[in-house]
């Protein structure tokens, strides 16, 4: 009985895990990489073919995007997951089969004219039919048997559409493991979904950590917040360039447009046109506004929807489908909101919609999600003056805006807060999802808060369930210097952080120590201070 670490293990992309119980062999999500891949991820090591389950925490494509390429290799097992997370992959997963098809044909092209290797995609539009014909759903709070000695039980984790935590219940002979993983934890308070479910008991839980070093501060005003940049990008002129998630974000920026609208908070720009430019975005919408999803909305949603008011649909909303409908938006000058995907700038319709608003002024470019080291997306806020796109130089002169506290992720405390309503604490927490030192650093977090004993596994460790320690070590394999200033202008610094978390840890575990022994601690550590506190004066 164990779990092996395959994905998002000291990343925030790719998310995916191993468990072997019973003689079976399931996987708990099977995410794509998307951004800068920083560590090596081993390989599954059991083929597809004899993979006896997967369990889908929820539909984000870095959760669900590498389940057609299992397909393709002769995976035919179940997929269990949620109603929404099953009709919302139905859309995604063809989406993104469509950009691999559209990215081998480009490729080679390329290698017809240079004589290099053909290049075959991970998976076709064909594959992602299949994987869909996989899905077996399930509701909130059920207990799902998939094999004899194991078990399932979803609860909504509030970040996405039907997304989910999921609790696993393996039994061996007299021997009974529960695993939680938490899937991606959502923020308080969003439009149209519920709030995280309290998590229920679990020997072992596996928890991200997206946000697990900052905390988003005191809940902003949406809507305040909205009004005001799209005042005064209008005044100015220009237009609302907004690249985000075609699933979940767009849904929820619609409705804050609608309040806006319904409220007439834009004198002199109530009839403003709200562009969602997406062809993925433009279905996910349908879905949304599905009223056989009862089961998913938040309280407020079901009362507008009881009413027989759609809460993402308003008048001026313009839903571009065609390649000729996108172009036909730049060529538009009255100043408007453009919504379109990816989220964070990698790929899809919103790079030609930077590459014509960014070099202008009075545009402005507004973040509303996480963007993931090494995207263009992170780029932008942190400052690029000129990007390439589409092997052009493009000057950034638009204004660069994040939306406070939209995220769709909990943050540092809301994480800590989820982790303490455990009913007891659980044997170990194994941190993932996150970025490289924050997994280690969110880690020391919950020891200190919590007292939990946590490790941040890398890609191809093994803990054995049963004896409650490490079975196996991966290799870790560092696959790029990316953002290396970064890491020694900022990591060194988070490193620190880390190191006075444990200090702190250690000062607190040494009272019973003796009187020599506390004092030999102390000078010690007012050694170290004073070493430092001279550097710092000699500067």
């Amino acid at each position: 009985m164990k779990l092996t670490f395959i994905g998002a293990a000291h990343e925030v992309t790719g998310s995916c895990t191993l468990v072997q119980a019973c003689g079976k062999s399931l996987l708990v999500d099977c995410g794509m990489e998307q951004g800068a891949d920083i560590y090596e991820n081993c390989e599954i090591p059991v083929s597809p073919a004899a993979i006896d389950a997967i369990c889908l925490t929820h539909a984000h494509i870095d959760h669900s995007g590498m389940l057609p390429a299992m397909v393709a290799k002769g995976f035919r097992g179940p997929i269990y997951c949620t109603e929404a997370t099953a009709r919302l992959c139905g859309i995604m997963l063809q989406d993104s089969a469509h950009i691999q098809e559209q990215e081998a044909e480009w490729r080679n092209r390329k290698a017809l004219r240079s004589g290099g290797e053909p290049y075959t995609p991970p998976y076709t539009v064909a594959d992602a039919m299949e994987t869909t014909k996989l899905f077996r759903t399930t509701g909130y709070g059920r207990t799902l048997e998939l094999f004899p000695g194991v078990s399932a039980r979803f609860a909504d984790a509030g970040h996405l559409l039907g997304s989910a935590s999921i609790l696993l219940t393996l039994t061996e002979g007299e021997q009974t493991r529960t695993v939680l993983f938490s899937g991606d934890l959502g923020n308080l308070a969003r439009p149209l979904i519920r709030d995280p479910q309290k998590p229920e008991r679990a020997d072992y839980v596996v928890v991200e950590s997206t946000y697990g070093d900052r905390v988003h501060g005191e809940r902003p005003d949406y809507v305040t917040q909205l009004t005001r940049i799209l005042r005064e990008t209008f005044s100015a002129g220009g237009n609302l360039v907004i690249p985000s998630f075609a699933i979940g974000r767009t849904q929820e920026l619609l409705y804050l447009f609608r309040v806006i609208k319904e409220q007439k908070l834009l004198p002199g720009f109530e009839h403003f046109a709200v562009y969602v430019d997406s062809p993925l975005a433009v279905e996910a919408t349908k879905i949304y506004s599905d009223t056989s999803l009862y089961d998913y909305y938040d309280d407020e949603t079901l009362e507008l929807l009881r009413k027989g008011i759609d809460p993402i649909t308003f008048p001026d909303l313009r839903l571009s489908v065609t390649s000729d409908d996108s172009r036909a938006i730049n060529f538009n000058t009255e100043p408007k909101v453009i919504l379109s995907a990816s989220g964070m700038c990698e790929a899809g319709r919103i790079r030609h919609h930077l590459k014509h608003n960014l070099w202008r002024e009075n545009n402005t470019v507004l973040f509303v999600g996480y963007q993931s080291e090494g995207t263009l997306g992170r780029k932008l806020i942190d400052g690029e003056k000129t990007v390439k796109l589409f092997g052009e130089t493009i000057q950034v002169k638009a204004h660069i805006e994040s939306l406070a506290g939209i995220s769709g992720h909990a943050d540092r405390d809301m994480l800590v807060e989820w982790l303490g309503a455990l009913p007891e604490a659980p044997k170990r927490v194994f941190i993932n999802h996150g970025e490289d030192v924050v997994c280690d650093s969110f880690a020391q977090t919950v020891t200190n808060k919590l007292g939990y004993l946590t490790a941040a596994p890398f890609s191809g460790d093994e803990f054995d369930l049963i004896a409650g320690e490490w079975a196996a070590r991966g290799r870790v394999i560092r696959l790029t210097k990316e953002s290396e200033g970064r890491r020694r202008a900022n990591a060194a610094m988070d490193r620190l952080t880390v190191a006075y978390q444990r200090l702190k840890t250690a000062i607190d575990m040494s009272r019973g120590l003796t009187n020599k022994e506390l004092a030999k601690f102390a000078d010690q550590i007012n050694d170290l201070c004073d070493k430092y506190i001279r550097k710092s004066d000699g500067k």
